[in-house]
């Protein structure tokens, strides 16, 4: 990982998902790479429609083990999306691109998009182009808008939560998830992914109903009431997309 530069790692094989924790303006974050090779998707609902909310519905429903999950996208009570939402091409939700209450309204907001690279899109910029994703989730607010913090976003607010959100390189090969361990704000939160993974394009998640799971380390996040959409890679080989 970039931010692991000048350390010395012994020669081992790539592995699918790199977990790692680490400290950014006095707060612990956990980041996990993911490459556009691997089978990264998005979870919702299971074979009836019935909305999965789980990390382990994931691995039941599609009986292979999960790697990596985390939270994706803002949902109404009933867990469906409030904004844009594709699965395995099927778009269940239309894109949303009027400004509006809540952190989801604080333009400009955008779409995380899974095809042949991994990309973050502006939500206008997305409707502009019309990328063809076959995976898509949109949350907001943007955190990084083409190498730029959200022009809303203040140093030093006293508005903290525990967020997570994800970030894509340059060249749309790869994938950066992050969760905060402490309590931070959103102006905290842009930095990491502009200052300290540079990501020309980042989006927010959610805060507070924050969770993930990495296999690896073990840790599987809990506590909360049923989760709506998630983004996950499973084990297995890598997905074509």
């Amino acid at each position: 990982m970039r931010w692991l530069a000048g350390l010395v790692l012994l020669a081992s094989p790539a592995a699918a998902v790199t977990c790692d924790d680490i400290d950014h303006l006095g707060a612990s974050y956990t980041v996990c790479e993911v490459a556009a090779s691997e089978d990264l998707q998005l979870f919702l609902r299971d074979d009836t429609g019935a909305v999965l909310g789980s990390f382990r519905a994931i691995e039941d429903l599609e009986g292979r083990d999960l790697l990596f999950a985390m939270n994706a996208g803002m949902y109404h009570d009933d867990r469906d999306p409030v904004g844009h939402y594709i699965e395995d091409g099927r778009e269940e939700m239309r894109v949303i691109a009027s400004e509006g209450p809540g952190n989801f309204g604080l333009l400009p907001n955008g779409v995380f998009c899974i095809a042949d690279t991994l990309r973050v899109i502006e939500t206008l910029a997305y409707q502009a182009e019309g990328p063809d994703c076959t995976h898509a989730t949109q949350s907001g607010p943007m955190l990084v808008i083409d190498g730029a913090l959200h022009p809303r976003f203040i140093d030093g607010s006293d508005s903290r939560f525990i967020r997570n959100g994800v970030g894509t390189s340059a060249d749309g090969q790869t994938a950066y998830f992050a969760i905060s361990n402490d309590a931070v704000n959103f102006h905290d939160f842009g930095t990491l992914f502009r200052d300290r993974l540079q990501t020309p394009n980042a989006l927010f998640f959610d805060g507070k109903v924050s969770r993930m799971y990495d296999a690896a380390s073990g840790r599987s996040d809990f506590g909360f009431g049923p989760l709506g959409p998630m983004v996950g890679v499973l084990d297995g080989g890598a997905d074509t997309n």
